[in-house]
């Protein structure tokens, strides 16, 4: 199968064909051209030097404060990086991803309850609920949800994103360069700009919609049967894209069986609790 980057002008056949691959399509049911967008989604890590329009920033973090915030309490933040210093470290941190440096928008979301202990402290309030575990994941939680209504907002710009996790491979440092205060924690980047040329790429398969779809009851028998197949889109995935061959199954078991990929993220626990979130 020859594949392409998916257009809102597509089928929801054609869309759904590049985003499923050679396996199992799922039923084409209702569309419009949002869904298509959707669908055409794909990670660039290469950009041109070309500035973005005035106001881009400021429209796409509107977008990321449209997303749903629990009860909202709005316990993120997001910070712009421009600075070509500050970038270079930051991309020095994220184990050289040089995209970090190319692209005209750099964004650093956090999860960010000084905010809402600084409310606290203003009305002399004991925030009593800010040290516990549930809090810290609502505040990445918003954060992750913000970053994505900013990244549909940037491709439906002519944009195109790639998030960077790896500024958790050093949260301290990040703080440090940022000058992050005490309840913040940087917990990923998001690259913005115009993909170069030779960043045009495919839209990548994702695993059969029957291995992530559960109906009523979690439960998949056939699971070896559809991981096969998605092994093999994946192999010819790569191969077409110039990339070594590996399967999907070789992917998870380099990525989650051993700890040195994690890349000095195994100790993120402790490094979030030095920022000032005690995960009770």
């Amino acid at each position: 199968m020859t594949t392409t980057s998916a257009t809102p002008q597509m089928s929801r056949s054609e869309a759904l064909a590049l985003r499923y691959g050679d396996g199992p399509v799922p039923l084409a049911g209702p569309w419009n051209d949002q869904i298509a967008a959707l669908l055409s989604h794909r990670s660039v890590r290469g950009y041109r030097p070309d500035p973005l329009p005035d106001g881009t920033l400021e429209t796409l973090v509107a977008a990321a404060q449209s997303a749903a915030t629990s009860s909202n309490l709005q316990v993120w933040s997001v910070i712009a990086v421009t600075d070509a210093d500050a970038r270079r470290e930051l991309a020095e941190i994220a184990g050289g991803q040089q995209h970090i440096v190319q692209c005209p928008l750099y964004l650093v979301w956090l999860a960010d309850l000084a905010r809402n202990s600084r409310l606290g402290q203003s009305a002399g309030v004991e925030m009593q609920a800010i040290p516990y575990l549930e809090t810290f994941m609502l505040a990445v939680i918003d954060a992750a949800l913000a970053a994505q209504n900013a990244v549909v907002a940037a491709e439906s710009l002519g944009l195109s994103t790639v998030y960077i996790g790896a500024m958790r491979n050093d949260p301290l440092r990040v703080a440090r360069l940022l000058g992050l205060p005490a309840g913040t924690v940087g917990v990923f980047g998001l690259c913005v700009g115009y993909a170069a040329d030779s960043e045009a790429g495919e839209v990548k398969p994702r695993l059969p919609q029957a291995t992530v779809l559960h109906r009523e009851r979690y439960g998949r028998e056939d699971d070896p049967g559809l991981r096969a197949v998605y092994d093999r889109e994946m192999n010819d995935f790569r191969l077409r894209n110039g990339l070594p061959p590996q399967t999907w199954s070789e992917l998870v078991l380099a990525r989650l069986g051993r700890l040195a990929s994690m890349n000095g993220r195994e100790v993120l626990k402790d490094v979030v609790r030095e920022r000032g979130f005690p995960l009770r």
